[in-house]
């Protein structure tokens, strides 16, 4: 994703892989609204959409029955172009994006590894082993460590890894099943002593099973031994394993994602339990993020003080989401009397209520979807104009037409909001700017959604609000690009 976006705004890319081919089997599946909205910015949303699998509920299982329901169909509606839940697996990602990437020229540069790198305040020299074990020096600007858990560059760096492993040993498969839980919704087992997740994928009768496991210490686990109580009590019939795994829970944040010329980027800067489906979101996100600030520096003049705010920005998120998915994991896979009380008789009430009342469906959709992720003390972020801050996402606004606000966003370029009328000098401001000015027609809902009538929202790239004006003074729309920002993007 960051190389896609990166070759969206002109800037020369590298994207090695030591792997010898794409991912084949993943265990991340759920694509976030954030996530899709950031896809459609550089327009692979309707492939992903289409690829994937649109989920209509989440259901919670206890002592052989299901006990509660949590509607998603349609849970964001009126806060999202993409208000559902998707299944697209990862694997099928880095597969769209290679293919799409290829298509601008760009070719992932498979069995390369990065060996070892020097880094200074003129750029990055790298030393890379090709797939003949022949070592190549690469010099470039900037490296990006997209290289997960272990990865090269965080290590290189000495960049401390704090964190630590739950207890206990967790399988995921691709199977071919039937049963009650066989109905292309979200299916999650919460008795005691086992946890289990059904996920569904396009394809009848295709699922993802993820579970806890007991380890064999006399040999490797195969799919029969984790075939228990719990896929016995949601009824559940395995009539095919594609393929099987097991693997460790880990949750960890590094201490910088950035160090002079590199970055941290996904799992090797921050991983965490699957509970949200927030990894792989998470790691897009930091990708569109950075993207955008190392192309403003590298083409626009832009100062390297600009790419202090990616860490700023995303490791105080990646926090957070390691502290809020620990306590819901602990919750759901503790042992013991008390934990599984609570969770086949309070928790069950919870969700249908959530359902039910809008404020905290809101809340929940929003936490999960990622929409809900702002930057208010990003040293890029200024001011505020309704109920919209300087560092919150754009509020998303659907005219009668079937068009939104969103659209322009498509350009991947700064630009200005007004919702309501511009006023002559703020026009002419943006003109001399070159600064796109998209003006649109106050309606009430607008009000609703956090807006505010005739007030300047500036917006990054990536969608989000960099300034926010009750006022929509043009002085401080230039007092902006000259203090805060430190360029003009169009200049």
């Amino acid at each position: 994703m960051l190389a896609l976006w990166l070759t969206k705004f002109n800037v020369s890319v590298r994207i090695i892989d030591k792997t010898s081919e794409p991912g084949t089997t993943s265990r991340a599946l759920g694509v976030q609204a954030r996530t899709l909205e950031l896809y459609r910015q550089a327009g692979l949303a309707d492939a992903v959409v289409e690829g994937g699998f649109k989920v209509a509920g989440a259901n919670v299982w206890g002592r052989g029955r299901r006990i509660a329901r949590l509607p998603l169909g349609q849970i964001g509606e009126g806060w999202s172009p993409f208000p559902f839940a998707l299944m697209f697996p990862q694997d099928a990602h880095e597969q769209l994006l290679v293919d799409r990437l290829r298509s601008l020229g760009v070719a992932v540069e498979r069995r390369t590894s990065l060996a070892r790198f020097d880094a200074n305040s003129q750029g990055i020299r790298a030393t890379l082993v090709g797939p003949d074990a022949s070592e190549e020096i690469c010099d470039a600007s900037f490296l990006a460590g997209c290289d997960g858990a272990h990865s090269t560059v965080r290590e290189q760096l000495a960049i401390g890894f704090p964190g630590g492993t739950y207890s206990g040993l967790f399988y995921v498969a691709d199977v071919k099943a039937s049963g009650p839980a066989i109905n292309d919704e979200i299916h999650v087992d919460l008795d005691d002593g086992e946890f289990l997740g059904v996920f569904p994928l396009k394809g009848t009768g295709r699922a993802r099973v993820i579970g806890t496991a007991r380890e064999r210490p006399d040999r490797e686990l195969r799919f029969d031994d984790v075939r228990g109580r719990a896929m016995e009590h949601i009824r559940l019939t395995i009539d095919k394993v594609n393929w099987f795994s097991t693997y460790r829970v880990h949750h960890r944040v590094a201490d910088r994602f950035r160090d002079g010329r590199a970055f941290l980027l996904g799992d090797a800067g921050h991983i965490h339990s699957p509970v949200g489906a927030q990894g792989m979101n998470t790691g897009i996100g930091d990708a569109v993020n950075l993207a955008w600030k190392l192309a403003a520096v590298l083409n626009n003049g832009a100062p390297e003080r600009l790419l202090d705010s990616y860490e700023t920005e995303r490791i105080g998120f990646a926090r957070w989401l390691v502290g809020s998915t620990d306590r819901v994991f602990t919750f759901v896979t503790a042992p013991g009397a008390l934990a599984a009380f609570v969770r086949l008789n309070v928790a069950p009430h919870l969700l249908p209520w959530i359902t039910r009342i809008p404020l905290a469906r809101r809340f929940l959709f929003r936490t999960v979807s990622q929409i809900g992720i702002s930057y208010p003390e990003s040293p890029i972020s200024e001011g505020a104009a309704g109920g919209v801050r300087g560092g919150d996402r754009l509020p998303w606004i659907e005219d009668e037409s079937g068009g939104d606000n969103f659209e322009p966003l498509t350009s991947m370029n700064w630009q200005a909001h007004i919702y309501g009328d511009a006023n002559r000098e703020l026009t002419r401001t943006c003109a001399d700017l070159a600064l796109p000015l998209h003006p649109f027609a106050w309606k009430p809902k607008m009000a609703a959604s956090g807006l505010m009538r005739g007030a300047l929202y500036l917006v990054r790239p990536d969608g989000y609000v960099a300034l926010a004006d009750a006022g929509a003074n043009p002085e401080s729309l230039r007092r902006y690009f000259g203090e805060r920002l430190g360029y003009v993007p169009h200049a």
